[in-house]
């Protein structure tokens, strides 16, 4: 049986559940741009990837331990959007509580190496983006979900994320996988 679309009552149901999680689980949501040691990583990653990745202050919400940093125009994305962000986040919370914030920090920043083979990086970041995806596919169905692929595979093989997996043809295996997944749960 093919998914149908989430509503509006049932998104906005689904968001009042998520945010009610998230503050039991003492998880803050705060602007990024607010942050020095954001707008420090921010100027940082301009450095170290050469400019490619200008926009982590403005496109990119970031977690660290329990602590989600939004994008100046959070308030303005669409509630959908803000869902399916937030539970890309909360993986991360996950894994932050999971291996701890030491441990979780060296692994996506450093192993094995800091650009270009992040193993661990894309290892983490693939977890949540599935997390994107599933939460997608809730939303709109499969050909939301399907219309992430381009975006989701270029997020693993571009500056964005400092080139941590310079393998598209395997990142596009994993996403096309994914998508068959939901594809046979959906049957």
């Amino acid at each position: 049986m093919p998914h149908s679309p989430t509503s509006d009552d049932e998104l906005q149901q689904k968001m009042a559940d998520l945010q009610a999680e998230l503050a039991a689980r003492g998880v803050s949501v705060q602007s990024k741009a607010d942050v020095w040691h954001q707008r420090l990583i921010h100027q940082l990653l301009r450095l170290v990837t050469l400019g490619s990745q200008s926009a982590y202050l403005d496109r990119y919400v970031t977690t660290l331990g329990n602590h989600i940093y939004v994008t100046p125009d959070w308030a303005q994305r669409s509630l959908g959007d803000r869902w399916v962000t937030l539970c890309h986040e909360l993986v991360h919370v996950d894994q932050f509580a999971r291996y701890g914030f030491v441990p979780m920090a060296l692994a996506y920043l450093l192993l094995p190496l800091p650009m270009g083979l992040a193993w661990c990086r894309m290892r983490l970041e693939r977890e949540a983006y599935a997390e994107s995806v599933r939460a997608t596919y809730e939303l709109g169905g499969l050909p939301a979900a399907k219309a992430l692929r381009e975006h989701v595979v270029s997020q693993f093989v571009s500056g964005s994320y400092g080139w941590m997996w310079p393998f598209p043809s395997a990142m596009e295996r994993w996403f096309d996988a994914l998508i068959a997944d939901l594809e046979r749960r959906a049957l």
